[in-house]
């Protein structure tokens, strides 16, 4: 069939033709905005889950239905190793935008005048000039978000920002993907901020994405982070809706899936959104006429895993190092399932204390996550399958000597 019709789009955070299998999270949200609409407090989320199953996608459909219903939106993806400084140029940013758009300046109000000195305060650090408030006409506000604690500073520009989004009947969402980059500081300052503004009940919550360690990560930064948001995860899909997924595009051209065509994609991509996209992908300039047969399906596996194999999954073989990597294959050795650091470490003819900054590494890296305390899982479903093509030999590192006395390096 025709690549240029091919209705599957495997693309980082690109939004499938059918979104199928998160009704329960975009209901949690219609509701996230009708309580607070009407004034009730209620908890903000935090999406977790593995790469590949959907959560910038998830954002982007809370995106498109907040700004439907009137909301404003302040969207924010955190890079690796991030500064204050960056944090609170991207905050800054999407403040003024949301202030702008809330209502025109010769229109503003006190609420929306205060907001607005308030965050020429919080943009002082960044940007010492006043670009960012340029042509807003009003001074900053002494007293207010001007302490150099971002904690302190946020607060004080969320809890503002509320009140003008208050006054003039609206309300404000922070999507922030990636989030369990931030450093500890800043995901305790946004906790703080949140917290004030549940007390005050004002119309502004937070909706993020991460991988599934950020509920440990958020609980660390403050006790009261599980009281104050909700965990939803996501993951593969089940049967039904992996079908839909493959199904409900190619309807549109019509096309149908033999039903054996659709059990071999189910068990190749056991049901991950990504991976059904991509072998989606592959399958449609193979097949031929108005129906796609198990043929297809075999012929194409093979393009989906060398394609795989020489983006989704080698960009992050690229950024080990010898040590990493050799942690990792012997992951894959044991399983895809969660493994106890003694377990790698006993295969690597190591102790658990010797690979302990490797597997810290890779945690920190976001290759690994912690699902259970002491134990270890990769955040790319299938990495185990690759880390087995990619390396087919165990090899276990020499201990070489370092520094004066001698001391081994650690793996």
């Amino acid at each position: 069939m025709d690549p240029v019709t091919n209705p599957y789009t495997p693309n980082a955070g690109a939004t499938p033709i059918a979104l199928v299998g998160r009704d329960d999270q975009l209901a949690s949200f219609d509701i996230l905005l009708g309580r607070l609409r009407n004034g009730y407090p209620e908890q903000s989320m935090i999406v977790t889950g593995l790469r590949g199953v959907g959560k910038t996608v998830l954002l982007g459909a809370f995106a498109r239905k907040a700004e439907s219903a009137g909301w404003k939106v302040i969207e924010i993806e955190v890079p690796k190793r991030d500064t204050d400084l960056h944090f609170r140029r991207q905050i800054s940013q999407g403040v003024r935008k949301a202030l702008l758009t809330m209502s025109t300046p010769d229109r503003w109000r006190d609420l929306m005048r205060k907001a607005v000195g308030v965050l020429r305060s919080f943009t002082l650090s960044v940007d010492p000039e006043g670009n960012l408030t340029a042509g807003l006409g009003v001074e900053q506000a002494l007293g207010q978000a001007d302490t150099g604690d971002l904690a302190l500073d946020l607060t004080d520009m969320l809890v503002a920002l509320g009140e003008a989004a208050q006054e003039e009947e609206t309300g404000v969402v922070l999507l922030v993907d990636e989030v369990q980059f931030l450093t500890t500081d800043q995901l305790e300052g946004v906790i703080m901020a949140l917290h004030k503004t549940v007390q005050r009940a004002l119309p502004v919550t937070m909706v993020a994405a991460g991988l599934p360690q950020i509920a440990e990560l958020a609980g660390q930064a403050k006790s009261y982070a599980e009281r104050l948001f909700k965990f939803p995860e996501i993951g593969n899909f089940g049967a039904e809706d992996a079908r839909k997924a493959l199904t409900a595009p190619a309807r549109r051209h019509g096309v149908e899936y033999d039903d054996d065509a659709l059990d071999l994609c189910a068990s190749i991509t056991d049901g991950y959104p990504y991976f059904l996209q991509e072998l989606g992908y592959a399958i449609w300039p193979i097949a031929h006429g108005s129906r796609i047969t198990r043929r297809d399906v075999e012929l194409a596996e093979v393009d989906y895993t060398a394609k795989l194999d020489g983006s989704f999954f080698r960009v992050r073989l690229d950024r080990t190092t010898n040590l990493e990597r050799a942690y990792m294959r012997a992951m894959a050795e044991l399983g895809p399932e969660p493994h106890g650091t003694g377990e790698v470490a006993r295969l690597l003819s190591r102790t658990s204390a010797q690979v302990a900054t490797v597997r810290a590494t890779l945690i920190q890296k976001g290759l690994l996550y912690t699902p259970e305390y002491g134990s270890t899982q990769f955040t790319v479903p299938h990495f185990d399958q690759f880390m087995l093509r990619a390396v087919p030999d165990l090899r276990v590192p020499e201990v070489r000597p370092r520094g004066r006395k001698g001391a081994a390096e650690q793996l």
